[in-house]
């Protein structure tokens, strides 16, 4: 990477620290960390963030998930790894993600909503809006890779 990186969680803290607290409390709800982590991984996979991708893929296999299926995330749509609850939530994340380049699908609500309440749609959808913010930060002000994997603080 040729630009030096700059450190925004120094620079501007209050919203840092807002921004973490939004993700943190999504860990929280209903949705369940796996799942949010799960979501985290594919939208910063069609971002290009380095450092939640990272971040992400190690807290899922810290939380057991088969790193067989981490291989296969980018793909998960011809994955057999992944549950309809799970498949929905990356449709859903991805159609949102892709705002600005192509409509959100007319069917896609009707659609999660066969796996998923109006609170928990509610809170998958501040979880994309949160990956994609971290995204933008990460990728646009170049937040290296870590020399050792991330390790989030427990919540």
């Amino acid at each position: 990477m040729n630009a030096s990186h700059i450190d925004y969680s120094t620079l501007a803290p209050r919203p840092f620290q807002l921004l973490a607290q939004l993700s943190g409390q999504l860990y929280k709800g209903p949705l369940g960390g796996q799942l949010v982590e799960l979501v985290s991984l594919r939208i910063s996979q069609l971002n290009g963030c380095v450092f939640c991708l990272d971040m992400h893929a190690e807290a899922l296999r810290r939380a057991g998930v088969a790193q067989r299926k981490l291989d296969t995330v980018a793909a998960w749509r011809e994955s057999p790894l992944f549950d309809a609850r799970e498949r929905a939530a990356l449709d859903w994340a991805e159609a949102l993600n892709a705002l600005g380049h192509a409509p959100v699908p007319d069917d896609a609500l009707e659609a999660l909503r066969e796996q998923f309440d109006e609170r928990e749609i509610s809170e998958l959808s501040f979880a994309v809006a949160a990956i994609r913010a971290w995204n933008v930060l990460n990728v646009g002000l170049r937040k290296p890779l870590p020399e050792t994997p991330y390790v989030a603080a427990a919540a």
